[in-house]
């Protein structure tokens, strides 16, 4: 039994910085915010090795990164806003309560729309073989939404956006 999380406080929020159970309010835990990407909450590392779980908000014209499909299921749900869905080639408006499971293999991404910040939950499975594949798309082109090229190396596929990421204080509830 792991027991309760080690929660840090820092001057961006709280971060879990041990394996176990916790209780967090989104608004008091640390962001990651990237200038395209737009801002998600940061919970990598602690207990989240088979899945990873969060909250992405996008402003109108901002995608989460770039189409890709994965080798594992991963799942989304429009908590507040709208966005614009781009799955297997085609393009669907998603809005609040809005669902989208993606099974494994299924090329996705999106992007914020609408006249204010979409908020994301998105959650996936992750673990050894979650291969990743980013082909140039030109719908997703469109959105700044894809690779440049073919590629399985997320070095190329973000090869022209700037790979730092800024910690922030929580931007939720929008």
């Amino acid at each position: 039994m792991a027991g309760e999380a080690r929660i840090e406080q820092t001057d961006e929020g709280a971060v879990v910085s041990s394996p176990g159970w916790f209780v967090l309010n989104l608004a008091d835990t640390v962001w990651q915010r990237h200038e395209r990407a737009g801002t998600w909450t940061d919970f990598e590392g602690g207990d989240f090795e088979q899945y990873g779980i969060g909250v992405h908000v996008l402003e109108p014209g901002q995608p989460n990164g770039r189409y890709h499909s994965e080798a594992f299921q991963e799942d989304f749900l429009v908590l507040a806003g709208e966005c614009i869905l781009i799955v297997d080639g085609e393009e669907r408006r998603l809005k609040q309560w809005d669902f989208f499971h993606a099974s494994p293999g299924t090329y996705h991404i999106r992007i914020g729309a609408g006249e204010g910040p979409c908020a994301i939950l998105m959650a996936g499975a992750r673990g050894e073989g979650n291969k990743i594949h980013y082909p140039r798309n030109e719908l997703a082109a469109r959105y700044d939404a894809s690779s440049p090229e073919d590629t399985t190396d997320s070095r190329v596929a973000y090869g022209d956006w700037v790979r730092e990421f800024e910690r922030v204080r929580s931007v939720w509830p929008i």
